[in-house]
């Protein structure tokens, strides 16, 4: 392994896939998790031959607390560090709150915001002892506006994040938290959302805004947001009632 490693979660496809093949670009190896082994095989195979870097493969769940633990275990390792973590893996839910069963809310809670949670601790004490290491975690646009459990989730992240970073900076340690909006990636397919359910403008391409998130990230920021239409709405929400707000709540989820 080289002297710097990234680990990746949900890297086979979008933000994610975006964030490997750029990290590779640079140099780093890279650690990939994600549930499905077989395709992360071949995405590993695809960074080796094109960037001619060392890839590891995890497969885990992030929502199953046992197999969580093996990635807490594998970004804490003395003996193997890991520099940079990106937390990406996504989870969404199409319908409203109270339309949805209790225990996917919990499913998605578990993977947005406590697998998020434990792997930013596990990693930022191994590098807070080494003196020096960077955590990304991929919030949303959605933290600043009423969406339901999910725009909590990612209010979380963000808030999570940006504390970190104004605590840990000092010991060598980053934490920035990237918030998108609406990307053209797998997640709003799998979540049967069409890209009509929201105006072309706001979808974003998962290479630029991995490109801008990593320049954010050289530069120092604790929050990324990207394009000047995101960051006009992020500004904007600071500004306007919640009510007014949730009435375009429904953008997306058609």
């Amino acid at each position: 392994m080289s002297q710097r490693t990234a680990l990746v979660t949900g890297p086979t496809a979008g933000i994610g896939r975006a964030f490997a093949d750029q990290l590779a670009a640079r140099g780093h190896d890279l650690v990939l998790v994600a549930r499905d082994a077989a395709r992360l095989e071949e995405v590993a195979a695809e960074l080796r031959a094109a960037h001619g870097v060392a890839v590891e493969v995890l497969p885990a769940d992030l929502g199953d607390r046992e197999q969580l633990a093996t990635v807490e275990a594998r970004v804490a390792d003395r003996e193997r560090p890991v520099d940079l973590v990106v937390n990406n893996a996504g989870f969404g839910l199409k319908k409203p709150f109270l339309a949805n069963d209790v225990e996917q809310e919990q499913a998605m809670l578990d993977v947005l915001v406590t697998a998020v949670m434990r792997i930013s601790h596990a990693a930022g004490g191994a590098m807070a002892e080494r003196g020096h290491g960077g955590v990304i975690n991929v919030s949303s646009v959605a933290g600043y506006l009423p969406r339901g459990s999910y725009g909590a989730a990612k209010a979380y992240v963000t808030r999570l994040s940006q504390w970190a970073d104004a605590t840990y900076r000092g010991q060598g340690v980053r934490f920035m938290a990237l918030c998108p909006g609406f990307v053209r990636t797998e997640f709003h397919e799998r979540m049967e959302v069409k890209q009509a359910s929201a105006p072309k403008l706001l979808w974003l391409e998962a290479d630029d805004l991995v490109r801008d998130a990593l320049h954010d990230f050289d530069k120092g920021r604790s929050i990324s947001v990207p394009s000047v239409r995101y960051k006009a709405i992020t500004t904007v929400a600071r500004y306007t009632p919640t009510g007014l707000q949730a009435r375009f709540q429904s953008l997306g989820r058609k």
